[in-house]
């Protein structure tokens, strides 16, 4: 079995990487019809789908009209109901939600109904809500329309090593509906050579501090992994925050307040 360089993984992840861009151009063109991207928390999943939907900010704020909006990013738990509303919302073709570690839809029967249907391969898709909602009469949402839109979905899942049989059956019922881009940054050492990569192309840029200490940050972070809470980016813009504000004892104060 062939092992894997350092060079060899951080080149396949950034070509990863650059495949999510470019495949959130295409579901936002209406070319790609969903995508599910799942990789470990903390590695730039939901940065690469933003930074690209973001561009579409420009045009709804000059016109100050968040109708021209076309996608939507939503974080957390959704129900069925609230899952309906807003695919309605963005039903219209090159509209986008992204479902940004809404997990729980993928163990609920109606959500998983909902997007099936949304997600069809056919020409039409017609979805629609059999109950009697108040929710929906007050803002005007029919029973009955017809999704136009796209869907990406961000997640933590490893869907490849989902033991539930039940909670398995649904993944397969949405990936067969779907692309899937698994971002293959699941472990320690991809990780790590993911900070170092995205480090070494401009992340710490915005922060005043040199690019010594830059290295030494990132230096902290492979050093000190195992106690980190958390091993992440996210860790990583917390060490270079402290590094900016308080020069000569960072590191002392991130050993308080980052790890365990």
């Amino acid at each position: 079995m062939t092992v894997e360089t350092d060079a060899e993984i951080i080149e396949r992840l950034r070509e990863r990487f650059e495949v999510l861009e470019d495949m959130t151009r295409a579901v936002k063109r209406g070319k790609v019809r969903a995508l599910i991207v799942s990789g470990a928390p903390g590695v730039g999943k939901s940065h690469g789908v933003e930074k690209v939907l973001g561009h579409h900010d420009v045009f709804a704020a000059i016109a100050q009209d968040q109708s021209l909006k076309k996608y939507e990013i939503v974080k957390g738990a959704i129900g069925a109901l609230g899952l309906y509303s807003k695919l309605y919302q963005y039903r219209s073709e090159k509209n986008v939600v992204v479902l940004d570690d809404c997990d729980n839809i993928f163990s609920d029967e109606q959500s998983l109904n909902i997007l099936k249907t949304c997600l069809d391969t056919g020409k039409k898709r017609t979805v629609s809500w059999n109950y009697e909602s108040y929710k929906l009469k007050e803002e005007n949402v029919p029973n009955r329309f017809d999704f136009n839109g796209g869907v990406i979905f961000i997640t933590n899942v490893d869907f490849d090593h989902v033991r539930s049989k039940k909670i398995r059956s649904h993944l397969e019922a949405l990936e067969s509906r779907c692309h899937f881009l698994n971002l293959t940054c699941h472990n320690t050492r991809e990780k790590l050579l993911r900070i170092k990569q995205i480090v070494n192309d401009g992340m710490l840029n915005d922060h005043t501090i040199s690019d010594k200490i830059k290295t030494e940050v990132v230096d902290f972070i492979c050093d000190n992994h195992t106690s980190l809470r958390e091993l992440s980016l996210r860790t990583v813009t917390k060490c270079a925050d402290l590094a900016s504000a308080m020069p000569d004892k960072w590191k002392a104060v991130s050993r308080m307040t980052l790890m365990r």
